[in-house]
C-alpha cells in the first residue's frame, strides 16, 4: 500500500472512530451533525472527540474529586489506543487502586499532560500515527481553527483536578471560557459562517450548553465532588446542595438558572442567520434538542436528584427531520425578537 493510501487509510479509520464516540457519548451533537454535508460533519465529530477524550481523563474514577462506581469504563481508555501510544501516564490511568488524593491527582494530571503533549506534537508535525489523533489534526489544520483554542481548553480541563466549587456565577464563568465558549470557537471554522460577526453568539452556544448539563447532571457531579452552580446563588436561595433536597427553595433556584440559561440561547440564536443553511439546520437541531433538556427539567419538578433529564431518541430524530425540510425558522424569528427588544 503506498503512503498516500496508508495515510487515507488512518484518517477513515480515524473518522469513524470519531463517530462512534459522538454517537455514543454526544447523541445531540452527533443528530445535530448529520445535517450537515459528510466533510462538515466528519469535523464536527473530530473537534467532539478530542474535547470529550480530554474531558473523560478528568472524570476518570481515579480522578481527585471522583465517586464514579469503580465498574466504569472510561471512554479514554476504551479508546486510547486510537489516540497516542501506551507510557507510565496513560498506563496509570488504568489503575484504579491507588492509595491516596494526591496519588490520583497527580496520575490523572499526568494522563490529561500526556494527552494534550500528544495533540500539541502531533499538530507541530502535521500528522500523527495513531487515527483519532490524525482525525484531529487533520481537521484543526484544513479548517484552520485556531491553536490558542486548545490551550485555554486544556487549561479549562486542568481546573477540574483543582477547583470543585465556584463562588459567583463569573468565576464559573470563568471556567466555562475554556471549557465551553471555546467549543463554540472551535466548531465555528468548521461551519463556514458568512459574518465575522457570528463568533459572540457561538461562543453563547457553547455555555448555554454546557450550563444545561451543570443543570441536567447536578447529582452526578455532586457525586464526583463537584458542584457547578455558583455559591452566591445557592445561598441566596439557601440551598444545602448536600441534602440534595427537592424543596421550594431549590425549584425557585432551578427555575432561576434556566432563565439564566434560556439568555444565553437568546442570544446565541442570533448567530443562526449567520451561517450557511446547512450549517444553521446543524446548530438549530442541536440547539433545539438541549433546549428540550430543560423543558423536561420543568416537566420533571425541577428533580435533578432522583433522575436524569432525557431527550427520547425518536424525539432527536424527529427533530433533526423537521428542521432538515422546515430550517431553524422559528429559532431567526426569536432571534430578530431579542435583537428588537435588545435596541430598544
Amino acid at each position: 500500500m503506498s503512503d498516500w493510501n496508508s495515510h487515507e487509510a488512518l484518517l477513515t479509520e480515524g473518522y469513524r472512530e470519531c463517530a462512534k464516540l459522538t454517537w455514543r457519548y454526544g447523541t445531540t451533537y452527533f443528530w445535530g451533525a448529520t445535517l450537515l454535508p459528510k466533510p462538515q460533519r466528519k469535523d464536527v465529530y473530530a473537534v467532539y472527540a478530542l474535547c470529550r477524550l480530554a474531558d473523560d481523563i478528568v472524570d476518570l474514577p481515579n480522578g481527585p474529586h471522583s465517586g464514579a462506581s469503580p465498574g466504569t469504563a472510561p471512554i479514554a481508555t476504551t479508546n486510547s489506543a486510537h489516540v497516542f501510544p501506551e507510557s507510565d501516564a496513560v498506563a496509570a490511568e488504568s489503575d484504579r487502586t491507588l492509595p491516596d488524593d494526591a496519588d490520583r491527582q497527580a496520575a490523572v494530571s499526568a494522563q490529561l499532560r500526556a494527552f494534550a503533549e500528544e495533540f500539541r506534537t502531533s499538530l507541530a508535525a502535521g500528522g500523527s500515527t495513531y487515527p483519532v489523533m490524525a482525525a484531529v489534526v487533520h481537521t484543526v489544520i484544513t479548517r484552520r481553527i485556531d491553536p490558542e483554542c486548545f490551550d485555554r481548553f486544556f487549561a479549562a480541563m486542568a481546573m477540574d483536578l483543582t477547583t470543585s466549587t465556584y463562588q459567583t456565577w463569573e468565576d464559573l464563568r470563568d471556567y466555562m471560557e475554556g471549557s465551553a465558549a471555546v467549543i463554540g470557537e472551535m466548531m465555528l471554522p468548521v461551519l463556514e459562517p458568512i459574518s465575522e460577526a457570528a463568533k459572540p453568539p457561538a461562543r453563547s452556544h457553547g455555555l448555554a450548553f454546557q450550563l444545561t448539563n451543570f443543570l441536567r447532571d447536578v447529582n452526578e457531579d455532586l457525586d464526583r465532588g463537584r458542584v457547578y452552580l455558583p455559591q452566591d446563588d445557592l445561598r441566596l436561595f439557601e440551598i444545602d446542595l448536600e441534602r440534595r433536597q427537592l424543596s421550594p427553595q431549590w425549584r425557585a433556584f432551578l427555575a432561576y438558572e434556566i432563565q439564566r440559561n434560556r439568555a444565553l440561547y437568546s442570544f446565541a440564536d442570533t448567530g443562526i442567520a449567520m451561517l450557511p443553511p446547512r450549517s444553521a439546520r446543524c446548530v438549530g437541531t442541536a440547539r433545539v434538542l438541549y433546549a428540550q433538556i430543560l423543558d423536561e427539567i420543568e416537566r420533571n419538578g425541577y428533580d435533578v436528584f432522583s433522575q436524569r433529564a432525557r431527550v427520547p431518541t425518536a424525539r432527536k430524530a424527529a427533530t433533526a427531520a423537521r428542521i432538515m425540510v422546515t430550517g431553524p425558522r422559528t429559532l431567526k424569528r426569536q432571534a430578530e425578537l431579542y435583537r428588537r427588544r435588545s435596541t430598544n
